[in-house]
């Protein structure tokens, strides 16, 4: 049990990705932790209550009610909640509202475990390419790290969390620590071949994803390959998907270092104006709203780009009067998510006696293929992006009454129908040091916290990408002898790729970014931000493996420096 009156070496606030991750690191190297967790207790498959249901077995074949679905308005923007099998690892609304001067789709998902529980798994790995653009473009602040940096903490995530994926050789996409990769289906194989034969600068591979494919022993975890049924955003049983609940919380708490509190909402860093670094933090408890303080040496904020920056601009003092850390006044600015919903559609002709077995996690991936120097870049846009998407057989006549039916309805629901093959591009965003958050003091939450407010948008570095997206994926699906192409562009708002990031950057220089190459606040550094608040530039692929190998290198460092004081 949590004890206010103890000392902790470290205090990890936040239990999901980034979280997870920092806290396994930290007790492998001796440190007593604690980590608190805003949301309410899962338990790796005890709580997993919807994991092996059918959808005979749902009320309403798992739709909801419209007064369940008016609980989560926003979350329901993603599409995910209303699904009966997995709403419940996203939060209500209406118990916790935030505010949009323009739209931002926050979603969320407050337990332990966090988001890790219902995460895309796609894992890449950032490059030199991404780590130099900044400089190289004269962009916002440069990292004040590079690839090779980065690039043995990679190693140990993958080689741990089990990635499976093909090696590939591009400079824009660093090969990794693999499993064996998940197979392409026949559509994807054809479409693979062809844009082989049609370009010389890009690529089609499967996609890289924190599934176990080998027979590596992982008995350590209790994990187990994956099964392929493509439940994963229920919880895996089997633990054939990286989350923390099967994987680092497990490992962490094997040390015997491990405190673990849930229903712990904190809602600030405290200061020692004498030592100049942090002492602790203060806690909500979330379900009897008694305020207590918990002391530690070291504090890892993992709670999430827009969570983590909340703490620290409430954490104000006579020397951080604008929040802790913010002398640069880039506290909640900078605020990037990755922009898709843009792409192509087109029904592959022939494969008619063929289908795919089991329920594959994952797609296909073409990585980036602009702005890499030569020929490929681009005079209306910056940076670039990837594809994700993939190929798959259907039928609509059996969903739609008017289409068949009697005997034509009979023969139709049998027979799969034409390979239909997607292209989804996921753009980088730049950061614009106007796309940001504040807090509202004036709309307080239930627990007496100042709400969050939304002021970000696209602007037209990322459209003047999406029409290159759809364009681009319009001509390799042509290309390819593929009919009826149709083009699809939804920009949405920021927020709906769950990939916010920038929120207390990464810099060398204390004037322009909140913390150094170490993910300490500069001014404060005992404190660590290791979750997508740190991100100084966004990339084009998914983020999460990133902020694991940062949580993992950051961890290690502050174990380090505690080492050196105590000896």
């Amino acid at each position: 049990m949590a004890n206010p009156s103890e000392l902790y070496d470290a205090i990890v606030v936040g239990s999901g990705i980034s979280g997870g991750w920092a806290a396994k690191e930290l007790c492998e190297n001796g440190l007593k932790t604690l980590v608190l967790e805003r949301g309410r207790m899962v338990e790796h498959v005890k709580d997993y209550h919807t994991m092996n249901m059918d959808p005979w077995e749902f009320k309403f074949k798992g739709q909801l009610p419209l007064e369940e679905k008016n609980k989560q308005l926003k979350q329901s923007r993603t599409g995910y909640t209303t699904d009966e099998a997995h709403r419940h690892f996203f939060v209500n609304d209406v118990d916790h509202p935030y505010n949009e001067t323009k739209r931002f789709d926050w979603i969320r998902g407050y337990h332990v475990g966090g988001r890790s529980i219902v995460w895309g798994r796609q894992s890449y790995r950032l490059s030199d390419i991404d780590f130099e653009a900044n400089k190289k473009e004269g962009i916002a602040v440069d990292w004040p790290v590079r690839y090779e940096d980065i690039s043995p903490w990679y190693d140990k995530v993958e080689e741990f969390i089990g990635v499976s994926g093909e090696n590939l050789g591009l400079p824009q996409l660093p090969d990794g620590k693999f499993c064996p990769p998940m197979e392409l289906n026949c559509a994807e194989e054809d479409l693979k071949g062809k844009i082989a034969n049609n370009y010389d600068d890009r690529v089609l591979t499967i996609g890289r994803c924190a599934h176990i494919t080998d027979d590596k022993a992982y008995e350590g975890d209790g994990r187990g390959k994956c099964q392929y049924r493509n439940r994963c955003m229920r919880g895996c049983p089997y633990g054939g998907y990286f989350s923390s609940n099967s994987s680092t919380l497990p490992a962490a708490e094997k040390t015997g270092n491990l405190t673990l509190r849930p229903n712990s909402i904190v809602s600030q860093v405290l200061y020692d104006d004498e030592t100049g670094k942090a002492t602790g933090v203060e806690i909500i408890d979330a379900e009897t709203k008694e305020k207590m303080v918990f002391n530690a040496k070291v504090i890892f904020l993992c709670a999430s780009a827009i969570a983590s920056a909340s703490i620290l601009m409430n954490s104000k003092s006579e020397r951080f009067p604008n929040g802790m850390g913010n002398d640069s006044g880039e506290l909640g600015h900078n605020i990037m998510d990755h922009h898709f919903k843009a792409g192509a559609w087109a029904n592959v002709p022939g494969f008619e006696d063929k289908y795919y077995k089991g329920r594959r996690p994952n797609g296909i991936y073409v990585p980036r293929f602009r702005n890499l120097g030569g020929d490929t870049d681009q005079k209306t846009f910056k940076r670039g992006y990837g594809y994700q998407g993939g190929a798959s057989r259907s039928r609509y006549n059996e969903m739609v009454a008017e289409l068949a039916y009697g005997k034509d309805l009979k023969e139709a629901i049998v027979k799969p129908g034409t390979w239909r093959m997607l292209l989804l591009g996921f753009g980088e965003c730049l950061p614009y040091h106007e796309n940001k958050m504040t807090l509202d003091y004036d709309n307080l939450d239930q627990w007496g916290l100042p709400t969050v407010t939304f002021d970000a948008e696209w602007k037209e570095n990322e459209y003047e990408m999406r029409k290159d997206m759809v364009q681009q994926a319009m001509e390799m699906l042509e290309q390819a002898g593929y009919t009826d192409v149709e083009p699809w562009d939804d920009p949405g708002a920021p927020g709906l790729g769950i990939h916010e990031m920038g929120t207390a950057r990464m810099g060398h220089d204390p004037k322009t970014s909140v913390l150094n190459g170490n993910n300490q606040i500069h001014t404060v550094p005992n404190v660590y931000v290791t979750d997508g608040a740190f991100m100084t530039s966004a990339s084009c692929v998914n983020p999460s493996l990133t902020y694991m190998a940062f949580s993992a290198r950051a961890a290690n460092h502050a174990a380090n420096q505690l080492k050196k004081e105590q000896a």
